[in-house]
């Protein structure tokens, strides 16, 4: 736990009692802090009640005359659509606000560090797609080549539930809008943009409001390297205001749509080869067309900005080349889960979004493909660019013919449970080709989440035998 310094003897409201809110308050609990506790779920109040927290209905008038801080879970919001009462009501109390980001900067290493050789690091993960996978990346590559990491915030554990990292440590953290946002401190030693699509948009106002969430990672405390995506106009905006210079290394730019030139730090892909310039020469490069658990050129851009990461840090070529050759691939996000006779099966189900299945598509050459649920707004016509590599589509979902209408110029198959899905692709499918769930659709017309999708998928693929 990092326990949350700074309000020692204070009362400090806690709003939203989740995963992130119940591990603040335990962790300004630890740094001596008194816990007001609040949540419109009084099963969750429950949980927090039973844990031997105060609870203080922060609705009722007059709930901040003692309150020092509030702590917000990040899946409420704090400005658009609408902000919270709670906090609209902490503004008019001029009671501060924040989240459990902005605790763990403000926390991190105040008074333990000065005792370690190397200080620990913080790398920084933000974008609209890849976070999870970049940060899991991270984190493998930095064990690979043998230094300690954890993996925290919107992937792995809370933030304030890790352990003080040891001499040298780092911890990587990925990072979603709804936490950059709000959190009052933004400190990381590298920070990462991905890249930006449309996502949030309710929550932050259009695209502009989503972007400058984003944006706050770089923005607030200014990182010592920043790894940018330049492959969108948001993403060459910012490198720009980040740097001094054509030759400012402290911005590392990484693309996958074109070579990168000049005499900064680039790190791109292009036709599945992973290159580093720096200073006008290349220094390295990396075969990424093989790498199992990084197919397709969304996961090279991943392995992009994980490179530009891994060598802010000082890590060598080599050592990064061999981690990525061992990384698995993340449950759910273009996993290879078998292959039986020849044939891949391709575990995408987190794909809930045609720009998501899309990508999965153009990632292989002849698909099996498994895909259906409940339809997004949109409808699938932005899926057409990815259907010539489709030799058939498998069509789950309670509104399959619905959905099957729509891929046009592809032959379709009606088959509505994942049970007779993977029985039909996998007695179809033949050698070199790969069997591949992508939705292109939620999961909640027959799962809780994609994540039981994709486990139903992985179930019937071990059941064939």
């Amino acid at each position: 736990m990092i326990p949350v310094r700074g309000f020692e003897g204070q009362n400090v409201a806690v709003l939203g009692l989740g995963r992130s809110g119940l591990s603040a308050a335990r962790a300004l609990q630890a740094g001596g802090a008194m816990v007001l506790a609040w949540d419109d779920n009084p099963a969750a109040r429950d949980r927090a009640e039973a844990e031997g927290f105060t609870l203080r209905d922060l609705t009722r008038q007059g709930a901040f005359g003692d309150i020092a801080s509030l702590v917000v879970s990040p899946g409420i919001p704090h400005l658009y659509p609408a902000p919270n009462p709670v906090i609209a009501a902490a503004w008019e109390a001029g009671v501060p606000v924040d989240n459990d980001i902005g605790l763990f900067f403000r926390s991190l290493g105040l008074s333990d560090w000065a005792g370690h050789d190397t200080p620990p690091r913080v790398i920084a993960v933000t974008g609209s797609n890849g976070k999870s996978t970049t940060s899991a990346l991270i984190h493998h590559l930095l064990c690979a080549v043998g230094r300690e990491s954890q993996l925290a915030g919107n992937i792995g554990r809370g933030v304030l539930d890790i352990d003080p990292p040891g001499d040298g440590g780092v911890v990587v953290l990925e990072l979603s809008s709804y936490q950059t946002d709000l959190a009052r401190a933004l400190t990381p030693d590298v920070a990462v943009f991905t890249n930006l699509s449309p996502d949030h948009l309710d929550r932050h106002a259009g695209l502009g409001g989503y972007f400058a969430a984003k944006r706050r990672l770089f923005a607030e405390g200014g990182p010592d390297r920043a790894v940018i995506g330049v492959d969108e106009a948001e993403g060459r905006y910012m490198a720009n205001q980040l740097a001094e210079g054509p030759a400012d290394d402290r911005v590392i730019r990484v693309s996958v749509g074109r070579k990168l030139t000049g005499p900064g730090w680039q790190v791109f892909a292009r036709k599945g080869f992973l290159a580093e310039w720096r200073k006008g020469r290349q220094v390295a490069a990396i075969d990424l067309r093989d790498i199992t658990g990084l197919p397709g050129a969304h996961n090279h851009q991943n392995a992009c900005a994980a490179y530009a990461a891994l060598r802010a840090l000082g890590a060598a070529p080599r050592e990064i080349e061999a981690g990525l050759h061992s990384f698995a691939g993340l449950p759910h996000r273009s996993q290879t889960i078998a292959e039986r006779d020849g044939v891949r099966f391709v575990n995408d189900s987190k794909a809930t979004n045609v720009d998501a299945a899309l990508k999965a598509l153009l990632a292989f050459d002849r698909i099996r493909w498994i895909c259906g649920g409940l339809m997004k707004e949109g409808g699938l016509a932005g899926l057409a660019p990815g259907l010539g590599h489709v030799a058939k589509a498998y069509v789950i979902g309670r509104e399959a013919e619905g959905f099957a209408l729509q891929l046009s110029g592809i032959e379709a198959e009606i088959c509505t449970t994942m049970e007779v899905a993977v029985a039909r692709a996998a007695a179809e499918a033949q050698p070199g080709e790969v069997v591949l769930l992508a939705p292109a659709a939620a999961s909640f017309d027959q799962y809780d989440n994609f994540e039981k999708r994709g486990e139903d998928f992985a179930a019937r693929v071990a059941a064939l035998g």
